[in-house]
């Protein structure tokens, strides 16, 4: 039994072409549904922490060496998701171009990116929830919002019990997700709508309070206290803040995991993937100019980086300061479409390695009526509710953009390898330039990862030893390749009771 073994191509063709999830996205959908997993706390959070801790006003060359990064893997996506329309995404394209050991190594850190960040996420939503009730003079008690191993420093001798906000938003998610693709596309769609159009507001604004005193110097000084270390100033800095800004990208890969359940996968496909990443890359570099042009950059270490935006507005942009209330409902719906893209990423990672034996076969199991793998979702809102109510947001956005640039590697060079070994297949969309576009990704992907600080690098290198257990314990005993390939291919495309 070999750890390269890999599912036919022939296999994975038959499966998406007996899809038992219901197809009912476009390519609008998809593209909505990519901004909505992209633009969230990204944009609001991570554009602050970047130019406070490594690249200065040059946040913005930040974004784009992280945007070129993630168009060159988006190319290699966009050509895997056309040619082999299957949920999964990466997982189960490297199954079939570098065997099942890889494929589960992806499948783990999908993990990391998707239900680890969900629960993240959660927390973060149920703080910011408290921020607009204390809009209007109400608050939810501190015990009631914070995990058991927190204590208020505001008042000694008061533990959390539960964070009952990050439940709710969870339950209502996956409520959504269950009842069918289309009516989470629906409500992401009109997220989607409402965030982009604050975002769009702020920048609109705050061009008209943009000092340009406060671009230059454009990169932060090699002798600036706390910035010692070459990705922490100049243009070692930028790449050091490209590495850190990459978390506002993560989530458009999530299009990938919805190929069975596209219309026209061979054209929407590409689309979705491509066109939201183009958007929201257009979005992310004028509100790093104008955020780093409204205030200067050193205030942001003193202000808190996730009060950045709403502390920009309050001191620099007199008679505006209406927009940080806007902006904190931006915030909570830009966590909300997050969430929700990541709770559908994740399930059908689990949904095409449960099909494959890798994961007991309850993942897999679709709804008689909604046709969406519900026993996924329900099980998921378990696990990541228990880690939202209980524990506290310890989950770094470095680990996930870790497991992500990884995904993202191997998803490129795989679009190489299989250019090589199956030449003549039918591929509606071509990754242009192979080899030289997999490289490029493969290049800076990687080079973000060597840019984070080494403890992120060691966690995530113990999550996938937790990882490789399991493999090694329960999934290569019971994977599908197990069996003959006419076995594989009855139990893969065999309808659901």
């Amino acid at each position: 039994m070999t750890l390269t073994r890999r599912k036919p191509l022939a296999v994975l063709l038959d499966q998406a072409s007996h899809s038992d999830l219901k197809r009912t996205l476009t390519a609008t959908s998809l593209v909505a549904l990519g901004i909505g997993a992209v633009i969230g706390a990204g944009i609001f959070v991570r554009t602050a922490a970047a130019a406070t801790e490594a690249a200065g006003p040059a946040v913005t060359v930040s974004f784009i060496i992280a945007a070129l990064g993630c168009a060159f893997a988006g190319l290699c996506y966009a050509e895997f998701a056309a040619m082999i329309p299957i949920a999964g995404s990466a997982y189960t394209y490297a199954y079939t171009t570098m065997g099942e050991f890889v494929a589960w190594i992806i499948g783990w850190a999908l993990v990391l990116e998707y239900a680890l960040g969900a629960a993240t996420l959660s927390i973060s939503w149920a703080e910011y929830l408290n921020k607009l009730l204390n809009w209007f003079g109400m608050s939810i008690p501190y015990q009631w919002c914070h995990s058991p191993m927190e204590t208020s420093m505001t008042t000694p001798g008061l533990h959390g019990i539960i964070n009952i906000p990050a439940v709710i938003i969870l339950l209502l998610l996956s409520l959504v997700l269950i009842k069918g693709t289309q009516e989470s596309a629906t409500l992401n769609a009109i997220i989607v709508a409402v965030k982009v159009s604050i975002v769009i507001a702020f920048v609109a604004v705050g061009w008209h309070f943009i000092n340009p005193a406060n671009h230059i110097p454009f990169t932060i000084p090699a002798n600036t206290p706390g910035h010692e270390g070459f990705f922490k100033h100049g243009w070692g800095g930028v790449v050091g803040g490209a590495g850190i800004v990459f978390f506002a990208f993560i989530g458009f890969d999530a299009v990938s995991t919805a190929a069975q359940e596209a219309k026209n996968p061979a054209r929407d496909m590409p689309i979705g993937i491509m066109g939201s990443l183009a958007i929201c890359t257009l979005l992310y570099i004028t509100f790093g100019y104008v955020i780093t042009g409204v205030a200067n950059w050193r205030e942001f270490a003193v202000a808190g980086k996730e009060a950045s935006v709403a502390y920009a507005v309050q001191h620099h942009m007199p008679g505006f300061e209406w927009l940080a209330l806007t902006i904190t409902i931006a915030i909570l719906a830009g966590f909300s479409s997050v969430m929700l893209v990541m709770l559908l990423g994740q399930s059908r990672v689990f949904y095409s390695m449960s099909k494959d034996g890798l994961l007991p076969r309850l993942f897999s199991d679709v709804h008689p009526r909604f046709r969406t793998p519900y026993k996924s979702n329900v099980l998921l809102f378990f696990f990541v509710g228990a880690f939202g109510a209980f524990l506290p947001e310890s989950v770094a956005g470095d680990l996930t953009s870790i497991g992500t640039l990884f995904a993202f590697m191997l998803v490129s060079i795989g679009v190489w390898i299989m250019r090589h070994r199956e030449p003549h297949v039918h591929r509606p969309f071509r990754t242009p330039l192979v080899p030289v576009v997999p490289i490029l990704a493969v290049i800076i992907c990687g080079g973000m990862i060597i840019s984070l600080d080494h403890r992120t690098q060691l966690a995530a290198l113990s999550w996938m030893i937790i990882g490789l257990f399991i493999y090694f314990l329960y999934s290569r005993k019971h994977s599908l390749l197990n069996q003959p390939p006419q076995a594989v291919r009855a139990t893969d495309t065999a309808p659901v009771a």
